[in-house]
């Protein structure tokens, strides 16, 4: 069996101190809920320290806890366990030493809306053509990232990490961890502004990935995006060796010369480099066929295959929390359709999930519903950008709204009495009011900030399918 660290390489990586019979690692965990036999243990200190979860992990077959040394001496003699200084650090010094092993060709993505599926196009179209070792969910913080990095396979073709931020100065060190040699910038909007003094800053911030390049990189920016230029000349004033911009801008050197949505995906016509491929997207919505071209123009700067990549996306489908469909029956008879874009919420990704609603069919009887939560971290004009977005409501022909948060409230006030659903303050109070407005033949989208906790409200809807069928 071909092991992810031996033991040597640990001690060596992480610059520990092994205590008991510590053993090969399979895989890397830092949570011993989906902790599995084998694992590194990463006993983290967050909201919970991982310190108190050692014994657990030890129970589930974790070949050693990665612990400090000021729990050292209490934990002595619990089991295998390797000391080190700091976890968090001792972990950043494992995913360099990773990333220092593999013969890989990287990729790193960034972006105030879009990184997560772009991270997962990319993903997915480079499986196909190697070994690709790519971040978890939207594992792309000061932990995050580290823990990827540990988890990559020695043989490693191809690398894909999503890299994020809510504050300056968290990237650069990031991307000069993950040293990708293709780095992306999907576009710069007025995400976490709370923490910027304006939108410049917080593209200076994106910007920060171009830090990391390899020497002589790619930097890939959206050529629609106002902030371009700004990016572009981050980019150049470090190592890349070259800029590639994507979008529908005539001057783009990956463009889209024509995008045909329909609700389940879209046909793209695309000019890359001048030579023109043409290709079909399983995920809707424009946004997502504007960053398919980003996603070709990385796979062109890795050197693997666009035209087998370009066919591939014919398969990407949406994924829970971001666009996942799917039929619920209901209790008392009939169903729903469920659009899962429960994740993360601004105002560009609202707007965009709204347009893309828009084109999903409603039968008979059916009412298009939009169950909204806050958008957060957008600082003092939040209430107007909550507000604001009464406009694409209506475009999308939203029929019934229901808000949940302080700051859609603002949307909710907005809003005509007839498109008014209801709404609390809170995703747990709003669920009653949602569940008890449901018939037969509409079709729901559930979208708000990870912390409006409106994905409470998916799960409830989901859970309708299965007290139907008891």
């Amino acid at each position: 069996m071909s092991w992810l660290w031996e033991v040597g390489e640990l001690v060596a990586g992480l610059d520990a101190r092994p205590e008991g019979a510590v053993s090969a690692a399979g895989g890397a965990s830092i949570d011993t809920r989906t902790l599995q036999p084998g694992d590194l243990f990463f006993a983290l200190k967050g909201e919970r320290d991982g310190h108190d979860f050692v014994a657990a992990a030890l129970d589930k077959g974790a070949c050693a806890a990665v612990v400090d040394a000021a729990h050292g001496p209490s934990l002595a003699g619990r089991g295998a366990l390797l000391v080190v200084d700091d976890v968090l650090a001792a972990m950043e010094r494992l995913g360099r030493a990773s990333r220092a092993r593999v013969d890989a060709r990287i990729a790193a993505v960034t972006g105030s809306v879009g990184k997560t599926g772009t991270k997962e196009a990319l993903r997915h179209v480079l499986a196909g053509q190697g070994a690709t070792h790519a971040s978890v969910a939207s594992y792309n913080n000061h932990w995050g990232v580290p823990l990827t990095l540990s988890r990559m396979p020695r043989e490693t073709r191809f690398g894909v990490f999503e890299v994020g931020m809510s504050a300056p100065d968290e990237i650069r060190p990031l991307s000069r961890m993950v040293r990708p040699h293709v780095a992306i910038v999907t576009i710069v909007e007025p995400v976490h502004i709370e923490a910027f003094p304006s939108v410049d800053a917080i593209a200076d911030a994106k910007g920060e990935i171009f830090a990391g390049l390899e020497p002589g990189g790619t930097a890939i920016v959206n050529r629609d995006n106002a902030f371009w230029g700004r990016l572009s000349a981050h980019a150049m004033a470090g190592p890349a060796g070259r800029v590639v911009t994507f979008g529908r801008d005539e001057k783009a050197d990956v463009r889209a010369l024509s995008i045909a949505l329909d609700p389940e995906g879209s046909r793209v016509e695309a000019s890359i480099f001048g030579r023109r491929v043409d290709y079909a997207l399983g995920t809707p919505g424009q946004h997502n066929a504007l960053n398919s071209l980003a996603v070709l123009a990385a796979v062109h700067a890795l050197g693997a295959d666009v035209d087998a990549a370009a066919a591939a996306l014919a398969d990407l489908r949406p994924v829970a929390g971001r666009g996942l469909r799917r039929t619920v029956s209901l209790p008392g008879g009939g169903e729903v359709v469920l659009v899962d874009d429960a994740y993360n919420a601004n105002p560009a990704s609202m707007r965009a999930a709204l347009a893309t609603f828009a084109a999903l069919p409603v039968p008979g009887n059916g009412r298009r519903i939009a169950v909204l939560g806050d958008m957060l971290e957008l600082g003092p004009r939040s209430a107007e950008w909550h507000a604001e977005l009464a406009g694409p409501v209506d475009a999308a022909g939203i029929d019934l709204v229901f808000a949940s948060g302080a700051q859609m409230a603002h949307l909710f006030q907005a809003l005509p009495g007839s498109r008014q659903g209801a709404h609390a303050a809170d995703a747990a109070a709003l669920e009653p009011a949602v569940l008890a407005a449901l018939r037969p033949g509409d079709v729901v989208m559930v979208k708000g900030s990870k912390g409006s906790l409106v994905s409470r409200i998916v799960a409830a809807i989901a859970a309708l399918d299965s007290a139907g069928q008891s």
